[in-house]
């Protein structure tokens, strides 16, 4: 008989199995992305000019800060702090992707097939990076019912997915609300060179106030907001399809299953060209 033994893993014992932590690192797209795009303008803003024209204490006041007070009053504070892990995400990238984790699932459903799932207790304490797949293990290791598990898997997946679009949502939320309080400080500047017409030396800083509000909050919604939110929904899907995954992963060792069935269900829904071979 051929040995089907993956050549990345070693032959199993008793020992807990060892999986690598991913490091916890900065996205160097999303970061040299937003780095790049303020870099332009500001040296657009240097090569025609003072950049000191374009700074302009009253209109950050009413623009940035403007930006976030409104964007507060739509969401409670307990929304905006559980947000904040979410915002953080978004320029940190974990190395765990959905090829990953069903190898890491089909490794522990092999020793499961060959041990008995109590042998996976010991490797509960190696999966502390992956917090879900942890807790759904130590719930079919203590006994739990297959069904019960999977219920419990989807429940807590899908509120994992709301905590990340809501977080997405208040980003589009504040990308709505720059731009308006830009075009409000643009209506004040305006108010203010018309009450000026008078005091020539007035206008310049009115006009100024005018132009440079709707610029900010151009900037934040199109630079800063809207790009990040790109960046959660599309984590929150990759997040979901590893959920996916280690429900599936997990409900397939509870039933006892052949891993090599796995292996081919765990195909049927990773994304084409992340397809594994782990078997052969």
């Amino acid at each position: 008989m051929a040995d089907t033994t993956p050549n990345d893993v070693r032959p199993m014992t008793d020992a807990p199995l060892r999986f690598e932590a991913p490091p916890r690192r900065m996205d160097l797209a999303t970061l040299l992305g937003l780095v790049a795009a303020l870099a332009l303008i500001g040296v657009a803003i240097v090569l025609n000019g003072s950049p000191l024209a374009f700074l302009d204490i009253p209109a950050i006041l009413m623009v940035v800060l403007g930006t976030f007070a409104v964007t507060a009053i739509s969401y409670t504070g307990e929304e905006l702090r559980d947000a904040q892990p979410s915002f953080r995400q978004a320029l940190l990238r974990t190395e765990i992707d959905p090829q990953v984790g069903a190898r890491r699932v089909l490794t522990l459903a092999d020793k499961a097939r060959k041990r008995g799932l109590l042998s996976l207790q010991g490797d509960l304490y190696g999966l502390r990076d992956a917090p879900f797949l942890q807790r759904s293990l130590s719930m079919l290791v203590d006994g739990l019912q297959v069904d019960e598990i999977e219920r419990n898997m989807m429940l807590e997946a899908h509120a994992i997915a709301q905590g990340r679009h809501r977080a997405a949502a208040i980003l589009r939320r504040a990308a709505e609300v720059a731009p308006a309080m830009g075009l409000i400080g643009t209506l004040v500047g305006l108010v203010q060179m018309l009450g000026s017409l008078d005091s020539p030396e007035r206008i310049g800083p009115a006009m100024s106030l005018a132009l440079l509000t709707t610029l900010y909050g151009a900037l934040m919604a199109n630079v800063v907001f809207l790009p990040l939110a790109s960046k959660l929904e599309r984590n929150a899907t990759v997040e979901q399809l590893v959920s996916q995954i280690y429900t599936m992963g997990v409900a397939s060792m509870g039933r006892q299953e052949n891993p090599r069935r796995l292996e081919m269900l765990l195909n049927t829904v990773l994304p084409a060209g992340q397809q594994i071979r782990y078997f052969d």
